[in-house]
């Protein structure tokens, strides 16, 4: 059984690895992107040697600020936003403090939802509004799976990070096909190598099991399409400005989200 202790030591490893290869290539977005990764890796660490109340934490700031972001996308008023991730926060929450009800929770925010544009008498966007807040709901939610999956969902997070640069590079130097209209600079040569990477850090984890290898290999790739169907349905490149090198967090997160979906349902 894979444990926090046997992970430290990797993320360390695979951060100083990874800031030398950004070094090397003189790229200055990727340098840009592995600073913010040399911010953030020291955090999602201390939160899981921590335990319970550190993930809680991170998962609730990360799910806040990626429902923000994405009622920002789709251009929904500030009240469905802060509703929106008031019930994502609900979700993650009760993972820690009430596991098990998790389902309750969601359906708990569903309905206070849906009661935002029937209070307001929208009738013009009320549907939209509802359906955008919903798909958001759904999505943002599985955050509370690294509450309740611990040190697997940290494994997975890693596996995912590593596939998703596997995936550009080997994407941009192999061509090929594309793997989806939604993205196309995406490259199926790509998507398969990320996933060959991404199963191989599994395996050096001993994370690998028949859920995390689908999770990682199918859930994550589609993760990413969902999300670049999301900005051109709202027409736009990222899913925010204020991440260096990034755009925004949701844009760095849209991969580990299904892949946590997929883990969830599988487990």
């Amino acid at each position: 059984m894979i444990s926090f202790a046997s992970l430290a030591p990797f993320l360390g490893g695979a951060l100083a690895v990874g800031g030398i290869a950004a070094a090397l290539t003189g790229r200055r977005e990727l340098l840009i992107r592995w600073c913010c990764w040399a911010v953030a890796v020291p955090v999602v660490i201390g939160a899981f040697w921590w335990g319970g109340p550190g993930v809680t934490a991170v998962a609730l700031v990360v799910a806040v600020v990626a429902a923000l972001e994405y009622g920002g996308l789709l251009g929904l008023p500030r009240t469905d936003r802060a509703v929106l991730a008031a019930a994502v926060s609900g979700v993650v929450l009760t993972a820690w403090l009430a596991p098990g009800n998790e389902v309750r929770a969601a359906a708990v925010g569903a309905l206070v939802l849906a009661a935002v544009p029937l209070l307001a008498g929208d009738s013009e966007h009320g549907l939209r509004r509802l359906g955008a807040g919903l798909l958001g709901l759904v999505w943002l939610s599985v955050l509370a799976g690294l509450v309740s999956l611990g040190a697997v969902a940290l494994a997975v997070f890693i596996a995912v990070s590593v596939g998703d640069i596997v995936a550009f590079f080997a994407g941009q130097r192999l061509g090929g096909p594309r793997l989806s209209p939604l993205s196309p600079a995406k490259r199926w040569s790509g998507t398969l190598c990320g996933a060959a990477a991404a199963l191989g850090v599994l395996a050096a984890l001993s994370a690998l099991s028949l859920p995390t290898a689908i999770a990682v290999a199918v859930g994550a790739p589609a993760g990413d399409l969902l999300e670049s169907m999301v900005k051109r349905g709202a027409r736009v490149k990222d899913s925010a400005q204020w991440l260096a090198g990034s755009g925004g967090l949701l844009d760095r997160i849209d991969s580990l989200l299904l892949a946590l979906a997929v883990l969830l349902l599988l487990r």
